[in-house]
């Protein structure tokens, strides 16, 4: 029966934290996209990318809440109300927006739920009440949801410059912690502005557990592993962290390897869309935002620049995570299998 119960608890830990991580998909599509386009529209010379960047990074708090609405299975007329309310809560909450959108929007969505369909003009009240109260509750408490976000994240940039080991360990561990939990380490970097330094660390820590997954689990995976994991999430270990959470140890230690590489050997900076700073390999994202930063600051990167982004964003992490995950291999901790995707 304890073994039922484990499972059950471990399904409803899941449950709970996927709902945070389907919040961020509405981030996803708009503000990491349209950061994409935007990229490749400064890279090309293309305008009409720049454009099309221009557009998708708009509509981020509109996408966000209407990403949440739907994880609360919000009807459809509050669902769409959404829009409105997340455009101003992310307005509202300037630099901290997406924290702000993400507190107000669950409010307003829960409002709007309790008088959808009680009433026989349901077709007014129900936006009416949504969009009325969520855009006031935004223009409330979004300043200080705000500025909350804006001063922790500043807290944490200046202790990082302060303390650039000790804190490149602490970012790094923690951002990439929450890069394969499902709680998305890229809304967290968007929500607190990570850049600079401690945007370099969380990179880091980030890039350290995709790739460092996607080595250590080579053996059970093989290269459809390390394309999934790589370039896709180590999200996907997250059954195998429950069963058995061991097989996360590689990952873990070359993220504490990696954060402080990153920050006292090369110094490295990431001065892109802050998001960027929590997507680690994820289509590349990482590796992008940090060369947009170096376009954005007017630095033409150089050996050093380029050496620093291939070995902490992915062979330190490769080397380390294997290595220990080959030791623990034979000291008989982790066994064939532990860490595969086909379970």
């Amino acid at each position: 029966m304890r073994g039922v119960s484990d499972v059950r608890f471990h399904q409803q830990l899941v449950s709970n934290a996927s709902f945070v991580a389907f919040s961020a998909q509405g981030l996803f599509a708009s503000l990491l996209i349209g950061t994409i386009f935007g990229t490749l529209g400064d890279l090309t010379g293309i305008e009409m990318l720049g454009q099309v960047g221009g557009f998708a990074k708009a509509v981020a708090g509109p996408a966000m809440a209407l990403a949440i609405g739907s994880a609360l299975a919000a009807p459809p007329l509050v669902l769409y109300s959404l829009a409105a309310v997340g455009y101003a809560a992310n307005e509202a909450g300037g630099a901290g927006g997406p924290l702000a959108v993400f507190v107000v929007a669950i409010v307003a969505a829960e409002l709007g739920k309790l008088v959808s369909k009680e009433t026989k003009v349901d077709i007014l009240v129900t936006p009416g009440v949504t969009v009325g109260l969520g855009c006031a509750l935004a223009l409330l408490v979004g300043p200080w949801v705000g500025a909350a976000a804006s001063w922790l994240g500043g807290l944490i940039m200046w202790a990082t410059d302060l303390q650039p080991f000790l804190m490149g360990i602490v970012v790094s561990v923690l951002v990439g912690a929450a890069l394969t939990l499902p709680i998305s380490s890229a809304a967290i970097c968007a929500a607190l502005g990570l850049t600079g330094l401690a945007g370099g660390a969380a990179l880091a820590g980030c890039c350290a557990q995709m790739v460092g997954y996607a080595a250590a689990s080579f053996a059970d995976n093989g290269w459809a592993g390390v394309v999934s994991q790589g370039l896709g999430t180590s999200m996907l270990q997250v059954p195998n962290i429950f069963k058995k959470p061991v097989t996360w140890v590689p990952a873990l230690v070359a993220s504490a390897v990696t954060g402080p590489v990153a920050t006292v050997v090369f110094g490295l900076q990431q001065n892109g869309a802050a998001i960027a700073s929590g997507m680690g390999t994820c289509g590349l994202v990482g590796p992008i935002g940090l060369y947009s930063g170096w376009i954005a600051d007017g630095i033409v990167p150089g050996v050093r620049e380029w050496l620093g982004m291939g070995l902490v964003c992915l062979v330190i992490p490769a080397v380390i995570a294997w290595l220990v995950a080959v030791a623990l291999r034979r000291a008989g901790v982790i066994e064939q299998g532990d860490m595969s995707l086909d379970q």
